[in-house]
């Protein structure tokens, strides 16, 4: 028999309120607790807390609390990657953020999802899907990604953007829902977002 967190780790519909699943919910709260009270003045600290927290922290990588996340091991983030405050990376599905990427503040990943069905919705059952961010990203202000998405290397979202499908390598995209504006390199200048 399949347990809740396997299934929630396969992808398939499972029951969040499962004591499994509810012992690393709360761990992940305790553990982000931590690292969102420690001392800019300690970075050891902080650092020590964030590899703690979460299953992957590549050499170089700067999160600015608050962070804020379901699981926390779900989530590997590469290499020289800065991440601004108040991010929220719900990692009921595994979170894979490649080297060198950068996140504005306020950046939302949101891999759960929910039945449509009533009924399913009233019994609780949830899902989820993957998003991965891919090397040299750069995630304006406010960006919210869906579940299941992935966003090729070297690729810019503005501002706000809502992310509910998949964005090739080296595009600037922008809106709600975010759609390709050009390819990075077609035009003169670089704007900011």
């Amino acid at each position: 028999m399949t347990s809740q967190k396997e299934a929630m780790l396969a992808g398939g519909p499972y029951l969040a309120d499962d004591p499994e699943l509810a012992a690393d919910a709360l761990r992940a709260a305790l553990l982000s607790e931590r690292f969102n009270a420690t001392s800019a003045a300690d970075p050891e600290a902080r650092r020590a807390a964030l590899a703690e927290l979460l299953g992957e922290v590549g050499e170089g990588v700067e999160i600015r609390p608050p962070l804020r996340v379901d699981y926390g091991h779900h989530i590997s983030v590469g290499p020289r990657t800065f991440i601004n405050f108040g991010a929220v990376l719900l990692d009921v599905g595994r979170i894979t953020i490649g080297a060198d990427v950068q996140f504005g503040p306020n950046v939302q990943l949101l891999t759960p999802t929910h039945p449509i069905d009533p009924e399913q919705r009233r019994a609780k059952w949830e899902g989820a899907r993957p998003i991965t961010i891919g090397d040299n990203v750069w995630l304006g202000g406010g960006v919210i990604v869906c579940p299941g998405v992935a966003i090729g290397e070297d690729t810019v979202v503005g501002a706000g953007a809502v992310v509910t499908r998949d964005l090739p390598a080296g595009v600037v995209a922008v809106g709600n829902p975010a759609r390709v504006i050009r390819r990075i390199g077609e035009e003169a200048g670089e704007e900011g977002s």
